[in-house]
């Protein structure tokens, strides 16, 4: 090639090359790109984030042995080996420190109690210790057993029909409010009933439990700590008004875990052959858990007597949600797969032939069916692309809002949920925003947005003493908090 004359077309090629390179020096095009690209380049804000224990590989200090068999060596095979190892042989000769071997944590798929520490899934126990210290340490925790409950629960609820509206404008999402708890998609998220620590706690489809000290300081990291008691996705999480040391979690195992901050143990408070899909509690009956499992049962199991009570057919397929009002705590909501949801009175409903008092129907699944705080309202909401509106003196009165409710696969169901009083209904939608639908109007009346929003709000929850606060749980694993400036 090098003895080879070179066409002109090649000669020219050549100098045009020259010339460009000696006209990008001059006018140093390469060092002011480097410039620039080093200018673009933005360091990445670190978030909040559970922090996962990891398997860690341990190296081998004795020297790397290459494998290499007889027969590849050209000697004739062992007798003794040739029938394979000897059935008595114990691989745990190979091993001359037994403590090097992990500690074997009990299964969330077995029926026993689980104590916090085994159900724990960060580093190091000192974090797990640190959340029983802080929720031992809530205030709002009723240790007086003289203490006339039902007198509580009237203040409260007479505090929840006080006038508790909220300017929507003034709701800010903060960075600082804006976490990664958990990972995979989030089912349910609730508010601890404390006004003095903002805490959150929520559970996914794997089985986990998570807790969001949004107040944690420095000192504690980030606030977060996982937990995995269940072996599936988590239904439903109740927390008890009267002691914050005490919280109810569901799931799709059967399983229904009491986690006793005192007994520092997520406890076996029921078992179910069939999947647990919802639970709840009547205002005035704490000794009672109400859940919907397999397609359409409602069953109520006592506390105390550690069985059922009853066990009613309300709905062709599963219950997504079950609902008291305040106002009488004998009147309950269900949302139902079977497209419907149904208002019972609890003294009325037979064993035999349940018949409730008021049914809407949608065209698809309904997921949810909340009361609203004064109990003058039901909001449901269905994938039939409607948050449905039931009113009158016997919610006879049925209207259909449109809202585009249709998720797909990856992310959780919408479920519309109330704010601090009857005016607003709270929805997530699929621009990374909070639809909120006046009562009123009966329509679409503004939408909360944020730069910091970055994925899908699908399941909500309002703190009940902290007007203005209200939590968005995605199917990333994140939680927003929304707060009034």
């Amino acid at each position: 090639m090098g003895g080879e004359k070179l066409t002109e077309y090649e000669r020219q090629r050549i100098d045009n090359i020259k010339r460009n390179e000696e006209m990008l020096a001059a006018l140093k095009i390469h060092s002011q790109l480097s410039q620039l690209s080093a200018l673009t380049k933005r360091p990445r804000a670190k978030s909040k984030s559970y922090q996962a224990s990891p398997e860690k590989k341990h190296k081998s200090k004795s020297p790397t042995v290459l494998r290499r068999s007889l027969r590849t060596q050209g000697i004739p095979p062992d007798s003794s080996t040739a029938s394979g190892l000897k059935d008595d042989f114990d691989d745990r000769i190979a091993s001359p420190n037994k403590n090097l071997q992990p500690i074997a944590k009990k299964s969330p798929r077995e029926p026993i109690p689980i104590s916090m520490r085994d159900a724990y899934s960060g580093d190091f126990d000192i974090s797990n210790q640190k959340l029983i210290e802080t929720m031992k340490g809530f205030s709002h925790k009723i240790n007086d057993e003289s203490m006339d409950k039902n007198s509580v629960l009237g203040d409260w609820i007479e505090k929840r029909k006080a006038s508790r509206a909220v300017n929507l404008e003034s709701l800010r999402l903060e960075p600082d409010n804006i976490a990664r708890v958990v990972p995979g998609r989030i089912l349910n998220v609730r508010f601890f009933p404390t006004n003095n620590v903002r805490m959150v706690a929520v559970g996914n489809k794997f089985g986990n439990i998570s807790f969001w000290n949004v107040d944690a300081s420095q000192e504690d990291g980030d606030g977060i700590y996982l937990y995995h008691p269940h072996s599936g996705p988590v239904s439903g999480i109740l927390m008890d008004p009267f002691s914050v040391s005490k919280m109810f979690t569901s799931c799709y195992d059967g399983f229904i875990r009491v986690m006793d901050i005192e007994k520092e143990m997520f406890d076996l408070a029921y078992l179910s052959e069939h999947s647990i899909f919802s639970i709840s509690q009547r205002p005035h009956d704490m000794k009672s858990i109400y859940y919907g499992e397999g397609s359409g049962e409602l069953g109520i199991w006592d506390l105390r007597a550690g069985k059922s009570s009853a066990l009613w057919k309300l709905h062709q397929e599963r219950i997504n949600t079950i609902d008291f009002t305040y106002e009488n705590c004998n009147i309950m909501a269900t949302s139902s797969t079977d497209g419907s949801a149904c208002i019972w009175d609890l003294r009325k409903v037979s064993a035999h032939r349940p018949k409730s008092l008021q049914t809407a129907f949608h065209k698809r699944a309904v997921h949810s069916a909340y009361f609203s705080p004064s109990g003058r309202f039901l909001a449901t909401t269905s994938v039939d692309n409607n948050v449905g509106l039931l009113s009158g003196a016997n919610y006879e009165e049925t209207s259909m809002i449109s809202h585009y409710n249709h998720t797909n696969r990856w992310i959780s169901s919408f479920r519309g949920i109330w704010g601090w009083d009857d005016s607003y209904i709270y929805i997530g939608n699929m621009q990374r925003g909070v639809d909120v639908i006046s009562v009123a109007d009966k329509k679409l009346d503004f939408t909360l947005r944020s730069e910091h929003m970055t994925a899908i709000p699908c399941r909500f929850d309002a703190h009940h003493e902290v007007v203005g606060m209200l939590a968005g749980a995605t199917s990333g694993g994140q939680v927003y908090i929304w707060t009034a400036s």
